[in-house]
């Protein structure tokens, strides 16, 4: 009986999710020889042209990883939609947009300025020269992909059939996921797979929450000694925890936690949370008080709130690209998407 082929993509991402599946160690073996890894360029001497070969469906799963930043993404999202008969979105970038996607708050021209300009103090290019995605040379014309100007995750590409979550996913949850869908128990199409509960109901601190907080102020983790027992937010700290999914450890509190830093939301949200960014600021906003102070004015609140430093990044860290934000506009991003 023939193998399900299986295939591994990365797109613009830090490559972490590729480390993801080397962290399955021995299990790696084991799945191994359960599958024939017909496409993963980062660890095989695949080419496109192998796709471009299969017939439609060919390949039985394809995991994605990484937002879509160029022409040669966009294009290899299709490709493998069109050769995949599941299509997994694995990771934070290719599912929310992660990091990558906090680009949206600029456009091409400006970053391309920040890179080869002269805002960039390492850089000396008078001549202002950036990539083209055409140049004629000697041996003949050379190509690149073209920069997109707006960072998109998978799904606002081609359809997804599930969502692995997580910078990068646990290695017990991606274990699951390829053990789930090789024995043919296919959840529902566009299932999350990762626990539904917010990482807060998980976490081995949440014990020490207090039954309503109280924020007088906002602290940053370099700041502060902090406790490693006590709930992060009842520390002053914002922790994304309460709109988070919980997943990023088998059990108990997240990685992040484990190491006394706060939940940045990586996992994504929870199911009821439309917008990470609004939800987590609107959290923020109902707790900040003075004990004995019912009423505080709407100047201290902001006071408190301005202390933030980089609200949008903070908030926004993992999930700009699939927020009602999606990206910052100017002209050049409203005729060029």
């Amino acid at each position: 009986m023939a193998k399900p082929k299986v295939g591994f993509y990365w797109c613009a991402s830090c490559g972490g999710c590729e480390e993801a599946i080397v962290d399955l160690h021995e299990d790696l073996l084991v799945v191994a020889e359960k599958i024939d890894i017909v496409f993963w360029p980062c660890a095989m001497d695949f080419k496109y042209q192998d796709v471009r070969d299969m017939s439609e469906n060919e390949i039985d799963i394809t995991f994605i990883n990484g937002a879509i930043r160029t022409e040669e993404q966009e294009e290899m999202a299709n490709l493998l939609r069109e050769k995949s008969k599941i299509l997994i979105s694995f990771g934070a970038c290719s599912q929310i947009g992660g990091i990558p996607g906090l680009a949206n708050f600029h456009d091409r021209d400006s970053i391309f300025q920040s890179s080869y300009g002269s805002t960039c103090p390492s850089v000396d290019n008078p001549d202002f020269i950036v990539p083209q995605t055409k140049t004629d040379v000697p041996e003949g014309e050379l190509t690149l992909p073209a920069f997109h100007n707006t960072v998109k995750s998978t799904d606002q590409v081609v359809e997804v059939d599930y969502y692995l979550p997580g910078c990068s996913p646990a290695p017990y949850l991606t274990l699951n996921a390829i053990n789930t869908l090789l024995a043919g128990k296919r959840p529902e199409k566009g299932t999350v797979l990762a626990p539904v509960k917010a990482l807060c109901d998980t976490c081995d601190r949440k014990d020490s929450k207090p039954d309503k907080i109280m924020l007088k102020d906002i602290k940053r983790v370099s700041e502060v000694e902090l406790d490693p027992e006590e709930c992060l937010l009842a520390q002053g700290i914002i922790c994304m925890g309460p709109i988070t999914r919980s997943g990023c450890t088998q059990g108990g509190e997240g990685r992040c936690i484990k190491a006394n830093m706060p939940c940045r939301g990586c996992y994504g949200p929870i199911p009821e949370v439309q917008d990470v960014g609004a939800s987590m600021i609107s959290a923020i906003a109902s707790i900040i008080g003075i004990e004995g102070e019912e009423n505080m004015s709407d100047e201290h609140v902001e006071k408190i709130m301005d202390t933030v430093v980089d609200p949008a990044g903070t908030f926004y860290r993992f999930s700009l690209a699939t927020s009602y934000l999606r990206r910052k506009l100017n002209d050049y991003a409203k005729d060029n998407n």
